[in-house]
């Protein structure tokens, strides 16, 4: 029964996406359904918006996106953003590393606008080669992706840490190889094989080219930054992110690259984004006072299937069904933290299904976006994707077969 309503559940969640609803509206009418459909009280309702509202994760969360969005104000009104991707066309000697680079590096800092910001940059990288538009679509839309699993930054990262229970940075050291693999699979299905017509290369003199350096080194900073202070020294997401962003402004002042602060922090605040967030942690907070999840770990408890193959299962339908990282993350995590808290083999298993899910379905609003800017066949760009993510699921598959040892699949 609990899986019925579950699956219910996760079939309004995505009519509402489809009639272009919030994520985080479409994920809370399903959690109000979860709730009407396990005999109902509103001391259930009650106890999950007490609960949302005094745990401790809810604000290092909310805190964390604000100021990715503040960082990526002062990189991109700055114009260090538009300097690095002039430094990195020059940097590289290989056009067609330069064509992989560039997603994937604006990858690194969630920006907004997405896809949608480094599409212009894959476009202009790609002239000289003779790229159909179905090949610089998947180009854009996978190498923006491969950081899904190393940056502190990807949202869906530190939503997933913070109900998970495990440090960001431990994460990381658990998942950022997948980062290279999914770079060389890129590299070797979309990008080796096109062929170059011309070289083209834009001469600036040598003064705008030191000045596009520094804006490379100043770009690379805060992400290298952020990276420390979380492995190295253990600290939470939003306190690592609040000391980068407030030392950024200095130091973007010192080498003459001059922000409004008040346009940093008051730009920053995107309330349609906050509303996703607390909507998907009421969400959360819902499953647990329903007494959902209970009965969801019993279930898998009970079932002969291995734990780590329900998960990895569960977790990619729901990646194909919502297309955002925070759905899927939303919805398996509370279940993993439930099954083992802080378990960092789970919480793998369930990040890199669910990423799966969203890289192959059209709810991923990346990939329509991408379609539609390069006016490619949705299909055709499709194609190459499932050729680079196949393989990637499969050697993580291998791999941790091996390293966790019997029981497990």
């Amino acid at each position: 029964m609990i899986f019925l309503i579950i699956t219910l559940a996760m079939v309004i969640t995505l009519f509402l996406l489809r009639r272009r609803q919030p994520i985080g509206i479409a994920i809370l009418v399903g959690g109000i359904f979860i709730w009407l459909c396990t005999d109902p009280t509103f001391k259930e309702l009650k106890d999950a918006v007490i609960q949302m509202a005094t745990t401790p994760r809810s604000y290092d969360l909310v805190g964390a996106l604000y100021l990715v969005i503040c960082l990526e104000i002062e990189l991109r009104k700055s114009g260090c953003l538009a300097g690095m991707v002039e430094a990195l066309s020059r940097m590289f000697s290989s056009r067609r590393f330069t064509l992989a680079v560039m997603p994937a590096f604006l990858g690194l800092l969630p920006s907004i606008g997405g896809a949608r910001f480094s599409a212009p940059i894959v476009e202009e990288a790609s002239k000289g080669f003779e790229a159909k538009p179905e090949d610089k679509a998947a180009i854009n839309f996978w190498f923006r992706h491969i950081f899904e699993f190393s940056s502190p930054l990807v949202p869906g990262m530190i939503l997933a840490c913070g109900i998970a229970g495990v440090k960001i940075g431990d994460l990381i050291v658990h998942l950022g190889w997948l980062t290279i693999v999914a770079f060389i699979l890129g590299w070797i299905v979309m990008v080796r094989g096109l062929k170059q017509t011309v070289a083209t290369r834009t001469e600036v003199s040598s003064e705008e080219a030191k000045r596009h350096n520094m804006d490379f080194v100043l770009s690379l900073t805060p992400v290298i930054a952020n990276v420390v202070l979380m492995v190295a020294f253990g600290l939470q997401a939003s306190v690592s992110m609040i000391i980068v962003v407030v030392a950024m402004i200095p130091l973007l002042m010192f080498f003459n690259r001059h922000v409004s602060v008040k346009e940093v922090f008051i730009g920053a605040l995107d309330y349609k984004m906050f509303a996703n967030v607390i909507c998907i942690l009421l969400f959360i907070a819902l499953l647990e006072s329903t007494g959902v999840l209970a009965l969801l770990v019993a279930a898998f408890e009970s079932s002969p299937l291995p734990v780590p193959v329900i998960i990895g299962f569960l977790s990619f339908i729901i990646g194909l069904l919502t297309g955002i990282s925070q759905g899927h993350v939303a919805i398996m995590m509370p279940i993993v933290a439930g099954i083992s808290m802080g378990d960092l083999d789970l919480v793998g298993v369930a990040m890199v299904f669910g990423v799966a899910g969203q890289m192959v379905t059209p709810t991923h609003l990346c990939l329509t976006i991408t379609v539609d800017y390069f006016k490619s066949d949705f299909f055709k760009t499709l194609k190459p994707v499932l050729w680079a993510q196949i393989p990637l699921a499969i050697i993580f598959i291998a791999v941790s077969y091996f390293t966790w040892g019997t029981g497990w699949f």
